[in-house]
């Protein structure tokens, strides 16, 4: 089967956050929406016509996982990351975040630390602060439009009191995917000083030509011991409104205590929709992922050759992975709020603003490429045309 990602698809009125939000979150509605991280595409095919099937049965009633739905989360992670999982390791969560959320609860105590990696997704700071636990930043260094690890300022910087390190693979908003090296050491760090890697890897499934995304547990029994990984088919297949992640847990231990949480709090039922929608996406919707990222890559690298020609005022960090592009826009010379403004009300454009992603995306912005290619073109046309009026004044 052809997907048409060139179709574009009114999402008006339907709910929607990244569309039906743009007033509340940035005061004006006539601007091209490039920020919240879904995709402006449909879901594959055989997720839509499985939850149709499904919503034609009527009955709605308390779901389960069946040994098919667990059947699918190993085939995958099998197939496309060669990671082998056993059934047994695979708990879950409504999302990522909350699993966070659930493991920060469940492994960490009021006064800990926990070590993130900024700029990095905004939701992590915010988890750790709002349990009542301590960030720690071992800031990723720019150098050369790479991002990479500065492994002895993490290694100065953890104490007894740390207890956690918070993962980002691939890395949101910069886009790196970590080579097997960088996670080693990583690891390696994080066993000596008996702190346990939560990793999350909801970006899993987008990586561009030439690199390899590597599950951090997949490294090493070991590593797999003493880390929590999260994914989801969210990212992967246009799905979060179905409120579904798997989170795997290979250590009894930890996978009991983690479980406990959810018991606690009363969440660990399905959602018999994402039920039916995660393993749907698992089995069925390989090709259109294969089609879905040949055309991303022709975004990227559409955008790339448009900003490197016409908009070279702002430089871009190639991304190795996600359908998220960081735009260095420090030469344009305007505070954060200006540059907000400016992407607002001349160029028409709504990005995520580099600071919420920690002090290091100041003067940066986040720019959302998973649309049709005619939303893209509108979106870097306004961006050109507002920095070629501001250059003439």
């Amino acid at each position: 089967m052809k997907y048409n990602f060139d179709q574009v698809i009114c999402r008006l009125g339907t709910d929607c956050e990244k569309w039906d939000d743009r007033k509340n979150q940035f005061g004006v509605e006539d601007v091209t929406p490039m920020w919240v991280a879904d995709m402006d595409f449909q879901s594959p095919n055989p997720v839509i016509e499985a939850l149709r099937q499904r919503a034609e049965h009527g009955v709605f009633g308390y779901g389960l996982r069946s040994d098919s739905y667990f059947e699918s989360i190993v085939n995958w992670l099998n197939r496309r990351h060669q990671w082998s999982v056993k059934k047994e390791w695979i708990t879950h969560s409504p999302g990522v975040i909350p699993a966070l959320s659930l493991s920060i609860q469940s492994f960490t105590k009021q006064g800990d630390k926990i070590m993130i990696q900024p700029p990095v997704y905004h939701h992590f700071a915010r988890v750790i602060q709002a349990a009542g636990r301590e960030v720690v930043t071992n800031p990723l260094v720019l150098k050369n439009g790479h991002y990479s690890i500065d492994f002895d300022d993490l290694e100065a910087k953890i104490d007894e009191k740390v207890k956690m390190f918070i993962l980002c693979s691939p890395h949101n908003p910069v886009g790196r995917v970590w080579s097997k090296d960088e996670l080693t050491r990583l690891g390696q760090i994080c066993r000596k000083h008996k702190i346990l890697v939560v990793a999350d890897e909801i970006h899993c499934d987008f990586v561009y030509h030439t690199h390899t995304h590597i599950p951090f547990a997949s490294i090493s029994e070991e590593f797999a011991n003493h880390s929590i990984t999260c994914i989801a088919p969210s990212k992967t297949f246009n799905l979060m409104g179905v409120q579904t992640s798997s989170i795997i847990i290979p250590n009894r231990q930890l996978r009991d205590r983690f479980n406990q949480e959810l018991h606690t709090l009363s969440i660990g039922s399905p959602n018999i929709f994402g039920a039916v929608a995660l393993e749907a996406a698992y089995r069925y919707g390989e090709e259109w992922l294969d089609q879905v990222l040949d055309y991303l890559q022709g975004n990227l690298e559409y955008s790339l050759s448009y900003f490197r020609k016409n908009i070279p005022e702002i430089n871009v960090i190639q991304p190795e992975g996600t359908y998220l592009v960081w735009l260095d826009c420090r030469d344009l010379r305007f505070s954060d709020k200006e540059l907000n403004d400016f992407m607002l009300q001349s160029a028409r454009v709504a990005m995520n603003q580099g600071q919420i992603f920690g002090k290091e995306g100041e003067g940066f912005m986040r720019l959302n490429i998973a649309c049709p290619r005619s939303m893209l073109q509108n979106a870097l046309s306004g961006i050109e045309n507002a920095v070629t009026l501001c250059k003439a004044h």
